[in-house]
């Protein structure tokens, strides 16, 4: 059955196509969103391509906050410019573009003037399941058009295939960052820990900037893919060994699983100094000894994707070292059943939506 989301304004707006959840953990379902008119530094996006991240998976099941219902989750977005705004100056029709997480900010904190827009102290705008300024819940990627002011719009490069670049405006951008803030790169032994859809472009970007790339999974059984996308070394955190013989290696440690990790033992892996960064959000709450991190001066952090110069520049990077995401391509009619398969970590490496298909 097709449902329509309607609004007070809907008369002042477009409607598109698009996939919805209209309630915590239930089936998305083909629907109809309201589009806000193309605004002064506004651009339209058609949407071509739509990654599914794991966390349109919590959002949608209430994984991690009470969602906002109904909604249309993607924050991994690339289309085609098909109108503008009279007062826009970055793009023009017929440019390809992507959009992340995030489709506005206070731009007025230190961290937005800084270019950090991911920690805006004002909280920045979510590309779905968030508010905008006029208090109107945000929709997201599964649909075929998106309204996105022009200072949130990404240019993909052209040597980027728009299907393998999508999954790079969420994935790509929440390994590179913190890559690139502890500076991997030659000299640097780099873990990974979990080769999914975050961690498979970890690798492919730590080995891109010259660092010595190790994975850390559960079981061998993706071995032979991570190091064809560019590990050096590829161990079994199943193997009580791996964590002995490994004692005092890592510089950095990224980890991008969505379960709580045994802290204590992987901070035993780290070098003096060293950082265990994670980009992965469990649900449940994680634990540990502080003095894994005393002995050794050593940091437990996090990282939350990128701000749009740092975007920027990921995208470019990866056109420059020809990095896209390993994809599966899906018709939107198959979403329910990808949502599964992500959670059955049946996937190599990324689902992304055929817009066309919405």
């Amino acid at each position: 059955m097709t449902s329509q989301i309607t609004s007070q304004t809907d008369i002042q707006h477009s409607t598109v196509p698009a996939y919805a959840a209209p309630s915590a953990k239930a089936p998305l379902e083909r629907t109809a969103i309201p589009r806000r008119p193309v605004g002064e530094h506004d651009v339209l996006i058609e949407i071509k391509y739509s990654g599914i991240c794991h966390s349109d998976i919590h959002q949608a099941r209430d994984g991690w906050t009470e969602g906002i219902f109904p909604m249309v989750p993607g924050h991994e977005i690339a289309g085609v410019v098909t109108e503008v705004g009279p007062g826009v100056t970055r793009f023009a029709v017929g440019d390809r573009v992507g959009v992340g997480c995030m489709v506005d900010s206070c731009r007025e904190c230190d961290n937005c003037r800084a270019g950090l827009h991911q920690y805006c102290t004002g909280g920045s705008v979510a590309t779905y399941n968030g508010l905008d300024r006029n208090g109107d819940p945000t929709y997201g990627g599964y649909s075929t058009h998106i309204v996105v002011d022009e200072q949130y719009t990404l240019r993909i490069p052209d040597q980027l295939p728009l299907d393998v670049a999508a999954p790079l405006l969420c994935a790509g951008i929440t390994l590179y960052s913190p890559l690139a803030h502890w500076k991997a790169g030659p000299g640097k032994r780099v873990a990974i820990v979990g080769l999914g859809g975050l961690g498979h472009m970890g690798v492919k970007i730590a080995h891109a900037m010259g660092a010595e790339v190790s994975v850390l999974s559960q079981s061998l059984r993706k071995k032979d893919d991570g190091l064809r996308l560019g590990a050096d070394h590829y161990y079994a955190t199943s193997d009580e060994t791996t964590f002995e013989k490994l004692a005092g290696h890592f510089d950095l440690i990224v980890s991008t699983v969505s379960a709580p990790l045994p802290f204590d033992a992987y901070l035993r892996l780290l070098k003096t100094g060293g950082a265990l960064v994670n980009v992965g959000a469990p649900e449940e709450p994680v634990s540990l000894n502080v003095f894994s991190l005393m002995l050794g001066r050593k940091t437990l952090a996090g990282s939350a994707i990128g701000g749009i110069p740092e975007t920027q520049e990921m995208l470019d990077f990866c056109a420059e070292h020809g990095l896209g995401a390993e994809i599966e391509l899906i018709r939107a009619d198959q979403i329910n059943e990808a949502y599964e398969r992500v959670l059955a970590s049946d996937v190599r490496y990324r689902f992304v939506i055929d817009a066309a298909t919405i």
